[in-house]
Parts: C-alpha cells; sequence; structure tokens
C-alpha cells in the first residue's frame, strides 16, 4: 500500500500516536495499546485553543459551580444564524448534561412507558438500551438501500405507532449515525407533514450537525414548515470533541416550549458549569478550528475510498456527508455478521460492530474517520491483511480484549 497524501494539516495532523497514547479517556484505556482505536466518537485532536483558554481561566478563578444564565444557548443561535441561517430562540432552551440525557427525559415528557418511538436502522446504538429502560416499544423505519429516509417506511411505522391510541414519538437522528448521511430540507419536510398527519411527536437529535462536510448543507429540524411542536437536542461535544465536558441544548419549537418546562430541575443542575463555558467558547471562538478540523474530514472521507479501493475493493463505503463516522458494508468480506470481531482479534483495529446498530447493520462496521492520516491507512492494511491470509501481521497475535457494551 502507498503511503497516504499528506493531509491539509489540521488539528488530525498534530498529534503523534505516542502522545495520543498517554489519554486516559475510553477510546485509548479499552484495548491494549497494539490495537488502533477506531470506534468511539472521541477525535485525535487536541483543544481548540479558544476552549483551552476557557478552561484554563474558570480553573484559575475558581469558576466550577453549578451552571447558570444563557450564554451558552445565545452563542448557539448566533452560532445556527451565521452557518444554517436560522436563529433558535434562546427563551426555547433547556440545558441538559448531555444529549443522550435530554432525549430520555423529553421522552418520558411526550410518552409513557409502552408507547411506541420510531427510529430508523441502523442508527446509534445508545438509542435502543436507553428506550429498552424506559420501557418504550422501539418501530423501526429502517433507511433506505441508498441510507436515506424512505417516507412510507416511516408512514407505515407512525400508523403502527399511534394505531391503538397511545401517545408516540419519533427519534431524528440528523446528520445520521452510522451512515453520515445529511437530510435534505425536501425530506425533512415530508417527516413534518407526516408526523403532524399521524401525531407522532419528533425529537431530532442533531450533534453532528456543525460536522456537515463540503458538498452537504444541514438543515435544522425546527426551521421546517411543520416542526414546531418538535424538540431538538444540540451539543459542542462532537464538533470540538469535547465528550468529557457535560453539556448540551434542548431546543423547544414554539408548541413544545411547555414540554421543557416537564424536565426536571435537577437535570439542568447536573451538567458542568466548566462545560458551559467550554462549548460556549466553541461556538464563539472556534470557528477557524472548525473549518480546519472539516479539511482534514474531508481529505480522509476521500482517501478511505482511495485506500479501500486498492486494499479491501470488496468493501462497500458510500462517503459521508457529516460526521466523521465511516460505514462500511464488509459483507462480501466472509467474516460473518460481525466483521469487527475479525479486524480486532486478528488486525488490531477496534472499529464498532455493525449488528448493535440493529437491523441492516449486520456484516457491517463502522469506523471513525477522526484520526491522522498515517493512522487511517494503518488501519486499512491492517484490515486488508486480515482478509487476505488471517495473520493481520499488523500487531499482536493474542486474544482480543473483550469489547464494551457502549458505542
Amino acid at each position: 500500500m502507498t503511503a497516504p497524501a499528506p493531509g491539509p494539516g489540521g488539528p488530525l495532523s498534530r498529534l503523534t500516536l505516542a502522545e495520543l497514547r498517554q489519554r486516559t479517556s475510553m477510546k485509548w484505556r479499552t484495548y491494549p495499546e497494539d490495537v488502533l482505536p477506531l470506534w468511539v466518537a472521541e477525535m485525535d485532536v487536541p483543544l481548540a485553543e479558544p476552549v483551552a483558554a476557557a478552561l484554563t481561566e474558570a480553573v484559575a478563578r475558581g469558576d466550577t459551580g453549578y451552571p447558570a444564565g444563557t450564554a451558552y444557548a445565545e452563542a448557539l443561535a448566533d452560532f445556527a444564524a451565521r452557518h444554517w441561517g436560522w436563529e433558535p430562540d434562546p427563551a426555547r432552551t433547556a440545558l441538559v448534561p448531555d444529549v443522550m440525557t435530554g432525549i430520555a427525559e423529553l421522552l418520558r415528557a411526550v410518552t409513557d412507558p409502552g408507547d411506541a418511538v420510531v427510529i430508523n436502522p441502523p442508527v446509534y446504538p445508545p438509542y435502543y438500551t436507553t428506550l429498552d429502560h424506559l420501557h418504550r416499544r422501539v418501530l423501526a423505519a429502517p433507511l433506505g438501500a441508498d441510507h436515506r429516509l424512505d417516507p412510507q417506511a416511516l408512514a407505515a411505522a407512525f400508523r403502527q405507532a399511534t394505531a391503538g391510541g397511545g401517545r408516540a414519538a419519533y427519534l431524528l437522528c440528523s446528520p445520521h449515525n452510522p451512515t453520515g448521511t445529511v437530510h435534505t430540507a425536501a425530506e425533512l419536510a415530508t417527516v413534518a407533514r407526516l408526523a403532524r398527519e399521524h401525531g407522532v411527536r419528533v425529537i431530532a437529535d442533531e450533534i453532528h450537525a456543525p460536522l456537515t462536510l463540503p458538498g452537504a448543507v444541514h438543515v435544522p429540524y425546527l426551521s421546517v414548515p411543520g416542526a414546531e411542536d418538535a424538540v431538538t437536542l444540540l451539543s459542542s461535544s462532537k464538533a470540538w470533541n469535547l465528550a468529557g465536558l457535560k453539556a448540551a441544548l434542548a431546543l423547544a419549537g414554539p408548541e413544545a416550549a411547555a414540554d421543557l418546562a416537564r424536565i426536571p430541575a435537577q437535570t439542568g443542575y447536573s451538567a458542568s458549569h466548566v462545560a458551559v463555558l467550554a462549548h460556549t467558547a466553541a461556538l464563539r471562538h472556534g470557528g477557524p478550528w472548525l473549518a480546519d478540523l472539516l479539511a482534514d474530514l474531508d481529505h480522509n472521507r476521500s482517501l478511505l475510498a482511495t485506500l479501500l479501493a486498492d486494499a479491501l475493493p470488496d468493501v462497500r463505503y458510500r462517503p459521508p456527508q457529516g460526521t466523521y463516522l465511516a460505514w462500511l458494508d464488509c459483507r462480501a468480506l466472509g467474516l460473518g455478521d460481525d466483521p469487527a470481531a475479525a479486524f480486532l482479534e486478528t488486525g488490531r483495529v477496534a472499529q464498532s460492530p455493525g449488528p448493535g446498530f440493529g437491523p441492516g447493520g449486520a456484516g457491517h462496521v463502522r469506523l471513525n474517520l477522526a484520526a491522522s492520516p498515517g493512522t487511517l491507512t494503518e488501519a486499512v492494511r491492517r484490515m486488508a491483511a486480515t482478509v487476505r491470509d488471517g495473520s493481520g501481521s499488523g500487531g499482536s497475535s493474542g486474544e482480543a480484549a473483550a469489547r464494551p457494551e457502549r458505542l
């Protein structure tokens, strides 16, 4: 395999593997050091300078109490206006610790135990565990073969969800995880029309929205006509690699403002004040850093296509329109329903197993693109060696570490 073309030189090229392995987060401590971790949603980047400065200043003045005020919501409104031509009302926001906690609280507000929640598999695995914990019924409206929303599947699921007379919700992943699909304005308008027609409440997870890549345009769901009774969850955590700094926002349409009042007050207090300061700084001052990151990701999604065409031509890959996730169809490789197991055990590359994403996930893996071009190239080399001779030749021949439940 030839050496990778150098990337644009943005955040993904600034840290060595040796430096990254000094980190103590989940990505770097779940597997032994001979494993390349391309699984969980952490990026191989340094902190954006404005974020680091905000954290340093907060610690220096001992500003580590409870969160207060609307600075985060106002910064998000300004960011949304600049990037998406849409300005949410900070008065219709609620602070939550993270997007999944916000989703759980909103589902408690708009549905009851036993009610149905529609999702679009293959989709983010914590949706399944959260719905199971809340005792909500999962109804699947699978994505089409083109990884796009299927209006007929949605309509059928919405009819089924409300057939018994109970309340129902739809958990929309936008942009979609794991496929990286960015939904169009027309697609989202269809969602809003169908949801209104069937009386289904929409909760939109837009955590990857700032990571829309060149050639696609993120459309905020609340900006679509007919979405006035929906709620959207947003955070800076994915775009600026702040998962360990817990803070997210729930944004309500004008007909859904009362739903925010049903979220317990302690939920907002559970967000980190220091995290709020960091997220606010990212939105206010982290634009240039984000632009450099997006250039890196644009390069990496194309690089991965080249690497796969050269070394693993039987893997089907549609470059993502958003996120830093690649959804790889490995069914032609003969590695079974869970090819991630072989890539980990033999190739020493950790990826997210496709079956965890629900129907349509068997035979697939989700690969995290947010690494250096060199790391990505080495990962594909190891994966190809796994398929070619079963030896992997890229790392230890010992047994793979147990894979975690959380993805």
